[in-house]
């Protein structure tokens, strides 16, 4: 899961060390080389700094607002109902990345790998991230 961290958001600025917490819709919070903590979410198409060190990380895992868009309650409800449990290594996620237009419920929910949730995620973003609000785009699916 590094390397593909590494290969897919390295373009941010992430030097990725370890994976410390994932979470059913594939957000992962990374620790970093220099010791900072990152968060992956691939549905909003981002990958930014939560907290400068562990204490502050632990600090942050105690704050009741990050904590619920952190669990993702009622979209993995939806997604459990719709699409079963998940198996191993898979997680939920949005076909269509909300920033790109995509809806938060059915049926824009799917499941994939988690490594190929991270890495589409840091690929779309890196090529659509100074794109002006409201800009088209056009989707091509390369084998």
């Amino acid at each position: 899961m590094i390397a593909e961290i590494s290969r897919a958001w390295g373009w941010i600025g992430i030097d990725p060390d370890e994976v410390v917490a994932e979470n059913d819709f594939g957000n992962v919070i990374v620790r970093a080389t220099d010791g900072r903590f990152w968060r992956i979410t691939p549905e909003d198409g981002t990958c930014c700094v939560v907290a400068e060190n562990r204490a502050a990380l632990d600090l942050l895992l105690y704050d009741q607002e990050f904590l619920h868009d952190w669990y993702m309650r009622e979209l993995v409800g939806v997604a459990r109902e719709n699409l079963g449990e998940l198996s191993s290594m898979r997680k939920y996620c949005l076909r269509i990345p909300s920033y790109l237009g995509g809806a938060y419920g059915m049926p824009n929910l799917s499941t994939a790998p988690i490594h190929e949730i991270i890495g589409m995620a840091g690929e779309i973003a890196r090529q659509t991230h100074e794109l002006p609000d409201g800009a088209k785009i056009q989707l091509k699916v390369v084998d």
